[in-house]
């Protein structure tokens, strides 16, 4: 598809159609990079995103394993 490059004030802005916008997931923000020669237009994802859609529990293990407290940490502090 062919666009052309427009004036907005002391920038330039090029029209994408909505049809690609929305196929690329793309809202109101974008992350922006250069490859090369090229300018990279991302949809913008919130941090930590997918970070525990593969996380998986085991119910039977303690979240500690086999952690045993020390003397130290079972005797009473002296201030």
């Amino acid at each position: 598809m062919k666009s052309s490059i427009r004036k907005i004030g002391n920038s330039r802005g090029v029209l994408i159609p909505a049809s690609f916008l929305k196929a690329c997931g793309i809202g109101q923000e974008i992350e922006l990079s250069l490859d090369g020669n090229r300018i990279v237009i991302e949809p913008m994802h919130k941090p930590r995103t997918g970070w525990f859609e593969t996380y998986q529990t085991n119910e039977d293990e303690s979240v500690w394993g086999e952690i045993q407290e020390t003397e130290l940490e079972t005797e009473d502090w002296k201030w």
